[in-house]
Parts: structure tokens; C-alpha cells; sequence
């Protein structure tokens, strides 16, 4: 007989006092390691192995970064999160005459290996044009005129449309108004019964387009969207997570957030994945609803189980990490939708 065999086969009050022994046993180690900094290293080390997977993604993350670092080709993460801080630098009140020595050699480094190809893209283009305007507005030392220097030989800068810090009045006027946007937000809820009809790429490239914009730390941008836009796929990768079983198989699309933390040369940025990850899920899932498709977010928890079966499914490396599941498609306008109050305003705010 296994194990899980003769736990089912023993009577209930039995089962109900190991597992309270189990609790409070549990409930006593945690009481115990959690007194300081040290012993809870040890409780994560010894006694559970609840974060080892983030410890080593972390660390790989890092390698990862690095090699880039080391590459001819482009570091994505460290090119934007740069470029970005030059920007802040070219805003100040006051501007300072001269600002980020200690890196803007290695981002014009990062610029010209990313430029060597020949063939711009945006995200070249716009690091070219605030680089332009930073030489032009910085003061002179011996470390920015060698960065100068190593700038003048690379790519011409397009002065038709230059992408470069501008000011607050030049932003569009905002169309929607509270209620309107209110309106947005009472419909996005979580739908999990859809039609059976197809979901097309474009329009998910148009709400992905809407989700780039969400603020992003320096910029970085450190997420992918993996769709499974097929029934049989969709329902394949939403199995991997907990609470689905009643409604995988009504699918259409499932997307899977995914954050990758080789864009961080530091332990300290290791949350920055969920935190950016999250805000475009949620801009999103706004741009899908505006579209006609419905969304639920489907929680990820960190179990190490389903974090490889997912990992698998989707070819990813051991660096980067799920964020959430999306389900997408149109809402069947007979399935059900969770009441799910909501605190309020006087529930959330803490004036401090």
C-alpha cells in the first residue's frame, strides 16, 4: 500500500490530529527562525526549499547579464535603463553641466555594438537621439569627451522625428473622462466561459501595443508575452496552473506573462519582474476589453512543480520567471462573472 493509501484509509479524527500536530509543529520552527535574519537563511536552507528556485534564477539572471555585457551584440535592458537615466539627467531643474561619467562610456559602448549591424530600430534610434542631446548640452571632462569621441563614429541621428525628453504640454489631451474610465474598469471583469471563436493575432498585437506604454523601472521593459492563441495549446499551458480544472478547456487564448531577470546585474532588482510585469498585464487587459475580448488573470503561484512544467511548455530559460496567466476571448454573454466586492476607498487609504 502507498503512502497516499493508507493516509486516505485512516479514519478522520485520526487525519485531523496529525495535520494540527503537523500545523503546530510547522507554526513553532516559524515562530522560531523568524526571530532574526539568520536563522530564517537557515529555515529557507535546512527545513524548506520554498525559494531556492528564485535563488538561482536570480543568480543566472545575473550571468546572463553579464554575457550580454560581454557580447558584440545588444544589451536590451542595460541600453534602455541607461538611455532613460540620461533623460532624468537632461530634465533636472537645475540640469547639471556634467552628469553620468562614471557610465555613459559604456553606453555609447552598448549604442555603437548595437548599431554595428547597420539596420536602426526604435529603441536604437530614440538612445542615438538622447545621446545626441546629451553631448550637446554636457560640460567638458576627460571621460565624457572620450565618450564623444567613440559617439561621432556612429550612426547618423534622424532629425525628422526626434525622440528626446520634451515637455508636459506636449502630450495629448486626455478624451475619457472619471466616468467613462470608470465604465472601462466595471467591465473588465474576470470572464472564464467564452465563445468558441477565434481570437485573432492582430488584435492581440494592438492591445500589446497599448501595454508597452505602462511605466516600466528605467525603462527596461523586462517582460515578454508568450501566446498560446489555439484551444488545445491554451488549455495545455492553463493546466499547469491551480484552480482551472473547471474551465481550461473553454480557452480560446491563454497569454503568459514572463519576466526575465537577465536584465538585472543585481540581486536587489529582483522584484522589479512582477512589479513591471503586473502593470502592463493590467494595461493589457484594459486594451483587450476596449477591443471586444474579455480577460481573467489566472494566479501563479511559486510552486516548483508547475513552475518546470510551464517552463517546458514554453521553452523558457531558468532565469526567466511566469508573472501571471491571461486568459483571452470573447465573453460567452450567458457565463456567469463573480460578484467579488471590493474594498473601498476608506478600506485602502492610509494618510500618512
Amino acid at each position: 500500500m502507498s503512502l497516499k493509501s493508507f493516509a486516505r484509509a485512516l479514519p478522520d479524527p485520526v487525519k485531523t490530529a496529525i495535520k494540527a500536530t503537523r500545523d503546530s509543529t510547522g507554526l513553532a520552527l516559524v515562530r522560531l527562525f523568524s526571530s532574526n535574519g539568520f536563522l530564517s537563511s537557515l529555515y529557507y536552507c535546512f527545513i524548506s526549499r520554498e525559494f531556492y528556485r528564485e535563488h538561482r534564477a536570480v543568480l543566472l539572471g545575473r550571468l546572463q547579464f553579464a554575457r550580454l555585457m560581454r557580447s558584440k551584440g545588444e544589451n536590451d535592458a542595460f541600453l534602455r535603463r541607461n538611455v532613460h537615466r540620461l533623460e532624468k539627467g537632461l530634465i533636472m531643474r537645475p540640469r547639471r553641466s556634467t552628469f553620468a561619467e562614471d557610465y555613459i562610456g559604456p553606453t555609447v559602448r552598448c549604442y555603437a555594438d548595437a548599431t554595428r549591424a547597420g539596420v536602426i530600430n526604435g529603441q536604437q534610434r530614440w538612445a542615438g537621439d538622447v545621446l545626441t542631446d546629451y553631448f550637446s548640452a554636457v560640460g567638458s571632462t576627460p571621460r565624457i569627451d572620450s565618450a564623444k569621441q567613440a559617439f561621432a563614429g556612429t550612426q547618423s541621428v534622424d532629425e525628422t522625428s526626434r525622440r528626446v525628453p520634451y515637455p508636459h504640454s506636449q502630450l495629448p489631451q486626455c478624451p475619457v473622462s472619471y466616468d467613462e474610465l470608470m465604465v472601462l474598469f466595471r467591465r473588465r471583469r474576470s470572464v472564464r466561459w467564452y465563445l468558441d471563436k477565434p481570437v485573432s493575432n492582430e488584435l492581440i498585437e494592438q492591445a500589446v501595443r497599448a501595454a508597452a506604454l505602462a511605466p516600466s523601472a528605467c525603462n527596461r521593459q523586462p517582460f515578454r508575452f508568450y501566446v498560446s492563441n489555439d484551444p488545445a495549446k491554451a488549455a495545455d499551458v492553463a493546466k499547469c496552473a491551480g484552480g482551472t480544472a473547471g474551465f481550461h478547456d473553454n480557452l480560446p487564448c491563454v497569454i503568459a506573462v514572463v519576466g526575465d531577470l537577465g536584465c538585472y546585474p543585481e540581486a536587489r532588482d529582483r522584484h522589479v519582474v512582477y512589479i513591471d510585469g503586473s502593470l502592463a498585464a493590467m494595461q493589457l487587459m484594459l486594451a483587450l476589453e476596449s477591443l471586444g475580448l474579455s480577460s481573467c488573470s489566472i494566479n501563479w503561484p511559486d510552486v516548483e512543480a508547475k513552475e518546470r512544467q510551464l517552463a517546458k511548455k514554453l521553452g523558457l530559460a531558468y532565469y526567466e520567471r511566469t508573472v501571471m496567466l491571461l486568459a483571452v476571448g470573447y465573453a460567452d454573454p450567458t457565463g456567469g462573472i463573480p460578484y467579488s466586492d471590493k474594498k473601498t476607498e476608506k478600506d485602502l487609504i492610509v494618510y500618512n
